[in-house]
């Protein structure tokens, strides 16, 4: 007997051009959705986020997925977009005049895609597309990491990293994982309602061994959470002191900010720090090229300063930097890198700089093929820097630790390629000052949970505005000073490196996996249709 479908809302969307009314319905679900999503995370509702959110934020972005016609879904898609990360990052406003248009431009793209494969999975598999839906958000969380436009932000998994046993997963999976167990629900419950609360019974009757396979899954991951929580007891422990100076110090007089520096590390290592850690390009005079070529002499005076205030001090300094270099020598075109250098020994002894730039504001590796965009971004004031190529590993009082600057600790493959390298503590140095909001830092900060948990080791941020805190092994917060106030934070950490995780051996295979096993059930879907037809005819 053929299936009956009810004729308010026909497989595959409307049939017919919906009304008025059904658009603004429609419409009114998406906003719904956008909000829900943005205030799952650290907001300007919640400071600290609300997490339960997140495993129900997509309900209603689903229920349009399955109940749009084809051309609708495509200006859902866009409009979605914009208005979701408008919503969430309304912060870009104040990170530069042209990132709070390129940002949400660029997620109404995605969505211009994402959504109608999405819509593919109805059509393909009218009973079970919602499990191959959670495959293709997982691919497109994954994939939207990568490459020159590779952003982490408003990855789902992210919203629950305070739920401690449960982001516990991320050892094995990374927060792929964790997104999995926050995305399902969404998924099939949007599946479930796409035809009223009525209907929604009858699904759930019909598809209640995969909400009890979920339900196991997600209580497993609770229990694997408890029950893999580590002791730090007997492992050896460090104390850094980070400063956090409370200036951006691209806007301010380079040498008052240097002066803040001194006197708060100054009295920082009263409490006998074994570490001293500036934020990025905390001191913005190129250190090593104003040493070599004094073509600026307030510049030059400046480093002076800097110099002999760390040949008074004992204990190492790691800093941020502008790393000017002449391009070749005996050249006069200079190139610069988002650096960080170690002080110890009476020397600057070695130097990391930045591998993953931020796209377009700090990095646009296309001048040749776009040039006017290239020169609309430098007439916005843009900073552009050259990317680096190695994953340096500094060692200091014994210890072995990398720097990951700024925008590098929401990617969970770079913290992976620095413990691989040898890296036994993460030690991240930020300036988000810039954006004045309380909100875009805890949602910086939040990433850098996942990169504790991930890879079983300490990280320790030190930000000029905030968030300045020490994150355990577990994914604990430790410490942590309050943002947007001149101050320090002298921590005890422990140096944990007795564990190495499967997602440092393996990375990012979950999302990786999603992507391939998408394109394979999708293309599976394209046969299965052409069958049925061939069949049919």
């Amino acid at each position: 007997m053929a299936k009956q479908v009810p004729p308010s809302f026909p497989a595959g969307g409307d049939k017919k051009r919906p009304g008025i009314v059904t658009v603004f319905t429609r419409l009114g679900l998406l906003v719904l959705s956008a909000f829900l999503f943005a205030f799952s995370f650290p907001s300007g509702i919640s400071t600290w986020g609300l997490f339960p959110l997140g495993f129900i934020a997509l309900i209603p972005l689903f229920i349009v997925v399955h109940r749009s016609g084809w051309i609708g879904i495509f200006l859902y898609g866009l409009f979605y977009g914009v208005l979701s990360y408008a919503i969430f990052n309304f912060w870009l406003l104040r990170f530069h005049p042209l990132a709070i248009f390129i940002v949400p431009v660029i997620y109404a793209v995605y969505f211009l895609i994402v959504l109608p494969v999405l819509k593919l999975c109805d059509s393909f598999f009218p009973d079970y597309g919602y499990l191959v839906q959670v495959l293709i958000w997982l691919g497109y969380e994954y994939l939207k990491t990568t490459r020159f436009l590779g952003y982490a932000y408003g990855i789902m998994g992210y919203t629950q990293y305070l739920v401690l046993p449960l982001i516990r997963i991320s050892s094995i999976t990374g927060v792929w994982g964790v997104s999995l167990l926050v995305v399902f629900p969404s998924v099939y419950f949007g599946n479930a309602l796409k035809e009223g609360v009525a209907k929604a019974r009858l699904f759930i009757r019909r598809h209640r061994i995969d909400l009890f396979v979920y339900t196991g899954l997600f209580i497993f991951v609770l229990i694997f959470g408890f029950v893999t929580k580590s002791s730090f007891e007997t492992s050896p422990q460090i104390r850094v002191a980070l400063i956090q100076h409370n200036v951006d110090p691209w806007k301010n007089d380079y040498e008052e900010s240097l002066d803040l520096l001194i006197s708060l590390s100054r009295e920082a290592v009263q409490e006998a720090p074994d570490m001293v850690v500036w934020s990025e390009t905390a001191f913005i005079p190129a250190i090593d090229y104003h040493t070599r070529y004094r073509t600026d002499n307030e510049a030059f005076q400046l480093v002076k300063k800097l110099k002999d205030f760390l040949g008074t001090q004992d204990v190492p300094y790691v800093l941020g930097n502008d790393d000017g270099v002449l391009k070749r020598l005996g050249g006069t075109e200079r190139i610069d890198y988002n650096a960080a250098l170690l002080w110890k020994d009476g020397e600057f002894a070695q130097i990391y700089r930045k591998l993953h730039l931020v796209p377009f504001t700090e990095h646009f590796p296309y001048e040749e093929q776009f040039p006017r965009i290239y020169n609309w971004l430098k007439q916005a004031d843009t900073h552009f820097w050259e990317p680096g190529d190695e994953y340096t590993v500094f060692e200091a009082q014994g210890v072995k630790f990398s720097t990951p600057i700024c925008f590098e600790d929401t990617f969970g493959y770079l913290s992976r390629n620095f413990i691989r390298a040898g890296a036994d503590l993460i030690v991240n140095i930020t300036n988000d000052s810039w954006a004045h909001s309380v909100a875009s830092e805890m949602q910086h900060m939040s990433m850098a949970v996942f990169r504790a948990v991930e890879d079983k080791r300490t990280v320790v941020r030190s930000t000029n505005g905030g968030i300045t805190c020490t994150i355990d092994p577990n994914g604990r917060i430790t410490s942590i000073l309050d943002p947007f106030i001149q101050g320090y934070l002298v921590a005890d950490v422990p140096v944990y490196n007795k564990r190495v995780t499967l997602y440092t051996k393996w990375g990012d295979w979950l999302g990786i996996g999603a992507v391939y096993a998408g394109l394979v059930v999708l293309a599976l879907g394209v046969v299965l249709r052409i069958m049925r037809r061939r069949k049919e005819d």
